[in-house]
């Protein structure tokens, strides 16, 4: 079932400002709070989606890829913006969407919802060459992340009574106003550190290597960011566990340029191999292939073997290969071949004859991009 568009779901345009997407968001969440509509599963349904909605373009980096690619562009990286949105991580991302008007805003309409602490994302990169681009590929890391230690055990917050907030009251023209801010001590988890084991940090937290799978489609590009939830630090007492941002580098191949979802070949024959036809081997994403040159063949022609480039990340098809031809004229020439080539100067047969399908380079550049 398809996802429904991020845009639709807040009830705003492309071109909304930061200031509309956040307004739009905030009245969605009003709307289908949890504590307005409680044991309602829509409510809470739709409260997650203008959650993920607004995770995604509120972050320029996201709203850009979004925008380009839709919701393919956040497949396999699980969390925010890849469908796995659960309560906890809403409450404790979006707190500060309402401010202090609703006690506390994402702690409930009622102040009394304890705020879930969530521990601090890592990031790492993840170089891959061509071939695994183009076909996706499966790549365990080892990741150094701060987990829980054993031991360690925890005890109710003295200053909030373990509520995660501090209630302040304060007299306006309007009446008797509450307010509930994050508890400073605790830092909203209503719990702080009762004992914990030598060489564990001030949260309980000791540093463990620990092999991570990350999922890797096809068709990603350099610098495009992928979540795995829950693989980043944990989080002190009963938080959430951070994320895992992935970032991708790619190598570069020796013989293919990639220019978004095609790719480039540079194809050099010889003199005799252009006058006479030949076939070469080549090298794609998926193996070598061999292909027919014609006799006759112009320095410059582009040969486009269609489908052997890069699938598209929206899921769109694949890129196409494209062969540029150039013809390789010999610097030094013994003299046999100098004098053959000093009678053929005034045949009729290497004067340069153009057809209309022999393009200008600016032609064939102007086709490349249309």
């Amino acid at each position: 079932m398809a996802k429904q568009d991020y845009y639709e779901i807040l009830g705003i345009d492309k071109n909304a400002s930061d200031a509309e997407i956040k307004k739009a968001y905030r009245k969605k969440a009003i709307k289908y709070h949890p504590d307005k509509n409680p044991d309602d599963k829509t409510a809470e349904e739709n409260f997650k989606k203008a959650a993920e909605a607004y995770e995604v373009l509120s972050d320029p980096d996201k709203k850009a890829r979004y925008d380009q690619f839709g919701h393919s562009a956040f497949e396999g990286a699980g969390g925010f913006g890849g469908g796995g949105m659960n309560m906890d991580d809403i409450f404790s991302q979006f707190g500060d969407i309402f401010g202090g008007g609703f006690g506390g805003g994402f702690s409930g309409f009622g102040g009394s919802r304890q705020r879930m602490v969530k521990g601090s994302n890592l990031r790492i990169k993840v170089k891959l060459n061509l071939e695994e681009i183009a076909n996706g590929v499966e790549k365990k890391v080892k990741v150094k992340r701060k987990v829980q230690a054993t031991g360690v055990s925890y005890k109710t917050c003295s200053t909030c009574q373990g509520s995660g907030q501090i209630t302040r009251v304060t007299n306006t023209i309007l009446g008797r106003m509450q307010t509930a801010t994050t508890c400073n001590v605790c830092g909203g988890a209503g719990e702080t550190i009762d004992k914990k084991p030598a060489g564990a940090d001030a949260h309980g937290l000791i540093p463990k290597e620990e092999t991570v799978s990350i999922k890797i489609p096809a068709g990603v590009v350099e610098g495009m960011q992928l979540k795995v939830a829950g693989k980043g630090n944990e989080a002190p007492g009963r938080g959430i566990s951070g994320d895992l941002l992935v970032v991708i580098t790619e190598e570069s191949h020796p013989t293919l340029q990639r220019e978004g979802d095609n790719l480039h070949y540079d194809l050099y024959i010889s003199l005799p191999d252009a006058v006479l036809g030949t076939s070469k081997e080549i090298d794609t994403v998926t193996g070598k292939v061999r292909i027919k040159v014609e006799a006759g063949v112009q320095s410059g022609k582009i040969l486009r073997l269609r489908g052997k480039g890069i699938p598209s990340i929206n899921g769109y098809g694949k890129g196409d290969l494209l062969v540029h031809v150039n013809v390789w004229t010999p610097k030094t020439l013994n003299k046999e071949q100098k004098a053959f080539f000093e009678t053929m100067k005034d045949d009729d047969h290497f004067e340069p004859k153009p057809e209309s399908s022999d393009k200008s380079f600016f032609e064939k550049v102007k086709d490349m991009f249309s």
